[in-house]
């Protein structure tokens, strides 16, 4: 699918006129997909529309390699002056930050100020306040030297903090922390041991009451066999804890990489975004967004998607087919699903209160890109397998297949704005609702 032509042209006359740092988009959604229709169940970065929906079900899937396993990794270049990232009608996009390093989960305190995991210089930064331009008027380093941080925590849950949790490589750690604070004012506390190696995305929330501890803990391999491989062992899990890290148990299991969590601000409920398996070709397995129950299991590595068997596993655990649990909502495979959230201010219309939004950081097992935005799930429901989702932030993909940004992180920030890391320019966007809509 082409880009709409008046929005290409709304573009490059809003970069011309100076207007760079932000503009509305203003080409409709039904410019792109008409009212009411979805796309095929399998696509790529073309198809990706602000507004488009797509819908993947059980039944859609092909068989194991229907198609060759690809080696297709982003070929990262810089943005073009003339682009910028899209969104729906009345939504305007503006550059909050940039020059970062690796910018990953985001979190917002309660006092508003926004913190960023930077993984790659091993920096937590915190940004405060927002002058006219939409950007931080404060930009300081909370707490540095550390190894791969990516979950942030604030705990107790509620308006008065007293520790920051970092999820890290191969810890949970802790740092005294105050509302306001622009550094930390202790040294980390140690709190959990994490296997090391493999996936490193240590996703971290609490519960809405503050007496779990959720961990993502994705795992050491492609598909290895935890039966026969140690390196698996309390890996493809998510882990609970209570708060001083003691207590520790598997609260759902058989997750490849749960690399973002999130927690229904109403129901309590626990919500993760997966990264499945590759190497079974372009359309397997897709990655998905579900509700976690508790003691569930989701497959991992023996099926996948329901009682589908990993060709790589014939044979065996027979006795969990029928335990596997089917994922809420299917996504595009190969979509590294990264960081979720559920959308509860009220800049935004009325209509998308309560949605959950993911970033989607994009594919590099697949023969043509995937991925490369971030998706809205309109009111998802725990337990509602064949859910749908939409595009609400796409253009991160040229139309020659390059790719200038990689979003992985959300946050609201106190305005109602949402705020998207990409670790792809290094930047963070700031998306906020400029239009007239119920």
């Amino acid at each position: 699918m082409q880009r709409n032509a008046r929005c290409d042209l709304s573009l490059l006359v809003l970069t011309l006129a100076g207007l760079a740092f932000a503009h509305t988009v203003h080409c409709s959604e039904t410019d792109h997909v008409p009212p009411g229709s979805a796309q095929p169940p399998f696509m790529d970065f073309r198809s990706e529309a602000p507004g488009a929906r797509h819908h993947i079900t059980r039944a859609d899937l092909p068989p194991p390699f229907a198609s060759p396993s690809a080696g297709k990794g982003a070929n990262l270049v810089e943005r073009p002056a003339a682009v910028w990232p899209q969104a729906p009608a009345g939504f305007r996009v503006g550059l909050y930050a940039d020059g970062l390093d690796m910018p990953r989960v985001l979190r917002t305190a309660p006092n508003g100020d926004v913190f960023v995991a930077e993984s790659g210089s091993g920096v937590i930064r915190v940004f405060r306040g927002l002058n006219a331009k939409g950007q931080p008027d404060v930009s300081r380093v909370f707490a540095s030297e550390l190894e791969r941080p990516y979950g942030l925590a604030f705990y107790p849950p509620g308006p008065h903090p007293e520790w920051i949790y970092v999820g890290v490589r191969n810890a949970v750690l802790r740092y005294p922390y105050s509302n306001g604070d622009l550094e930390h004012a202790g040294p980390a506390q140690r709190l959990i041991d994490l296997p090391s190696g493999g996936h490193w995305t240590r996703d971290l929330r609490f519960s809405n009451d503050g007496k779990v501890l959720y961990v993502a803990v994705g795992s050491a391999s492609n598909s290895d066999d935890p039966d026969t491989s140690p390196a698996e062992h309390l890996r493809a899990d998510i882990l609970a804890f209570d708060a001083d890290g003691r207590h520790r148990r598997v609260y759902a299991s058989g997750i490849r990489n749960p690399a973002g969590l999130a927690v229904d601000p109403k129901s309590g409920v626990l919500w993760c975004s997966v990264n499945e398996r590759d190497t079974l070709g372009d359309n397997l397995v897709p990655d998905y967004i579900t509700s976690v129950r508790e003691g569930g299991f989701y497959g991992w590595p023996w099926f996948y998607i329901g009682a589908n068997e990993d060709p790589h596993h014939v044979g065996k655990h027979p006795e969990l087919r029928t335990e596997v649990i089917v994922p809420d909502v299917l996504l595009q495979p190969h979509n590294a699903s990264l960081q979720l959230m559920f959308l509860q201010g009220t800049q935004f219309p009325a209509r998308y209160r309560g949605d959950l939004f993911a970033a989607e950081h994009g594919s590099w097992n697949r023969s043509v890109r995937t991925g490369y935005e971030v998706i809205r799930i309109h009111q998802p429901t725990a337990g509602a397998q064949g859910g749908s989702y939409e595009d609400f932030l796409t253009g991160f993909v040229l139309p020659n297949g390059d790719v200038w940004g990689r979003p992985v992180g959300l946050t609201e920030a106190s305005d109602g704005s949402l705020l998207v890391s990409d670790d792809g320019s290094n930047s963070i966007w700031r998306v906020s609702f400029t239009g007239t809509s119920p």
